[in-house]
């Protein structure tokens, strides 16, 4: 596997984003994002509360690396043209073993439709298996969040399962579906050139 991601690897640009480590004046944009309960209505995690900004924030500014099992990575997503913040990236390092990772992302509503979440999980799958050295990755979504899993589709990411009713969350349960793509396939699609800084 690669040596991994650090610090010195960001930011990255794509054409319309750039994925950066957050700094603490990311605090009130987080805040607006993580507080709509329509943005995390098929996240696990409940509506951010202000009281519970300093701690969400303490886990975003961290040393960002993906290096071990383990390591999760939250990037924060702002326009390039403006520096408007439109939302989250995150990578995850799931397996050492099995050089495995995962990706996440969540844009902001006033951001949505887009093609915005879609450019910065592509970043992310370029991250992880041309920096970390992943042999597969993985996406997963509530079976309910179909422009998720139309994100994972136009990625070329494969739907490898739709579990039934497999978990309770948030007071009800809920499908999940789970979507992967494996690093031959992700370089045999002719991906564009390097990521710049």
């Amino acid at each position: 596997m690669a040596p991994g991601l650090t610090s010195d690897d960001l930011p990255v640009a794509t054409e319309r984003l750039t994925l950066r480590p957050y700094r603490p004046g990311d605090a009130a944009a987080l805040l607006a994002l993580l507080s709509d309960p329509g943005v995390v209505r098929y996240l696990y995690s409940e509506p951010l509360r202000a009281e519970g900004l300093s701690t969400a924030m303490e886990q975003r500014v961290r040393p960002a690396t993906v290096e071990a099992e383990g390591d999760v990575v939250k990037l924060a997503a702002e326009l390039r043209a403006t520096g408007q913040y439109v939302g989250e990236m995150t990578l995850f390092h799931r397996s050492s073993r099995d050089r495995r990772g995962e990706i996440g992302y969540v844009v902001s509503p006033r951001f949505s439709g887009r093609g915005l979440a879609t450019e910065g999980a592509a970043a992310l799958l370029r991250l992880g298996f041309e920096v970390v050295g992943f042999h597969r990755i993985e996406a997963q979504c509530d079976g309910r969040n179909l422009a998720s899993a139309r994100v994972m589709e136009r990625l070329g990411m494969r739907r490898e399962a739709h579990f039934i009713k497999n978990e309770f969350v948030k007071g009800e349960w809920t499908d999940a579906l789970v979507y992967a793509v494996l690093a031959e396939e992700w370089r045999g699609r002719g991906t564009p050139g390097p990521l710049s800084g």
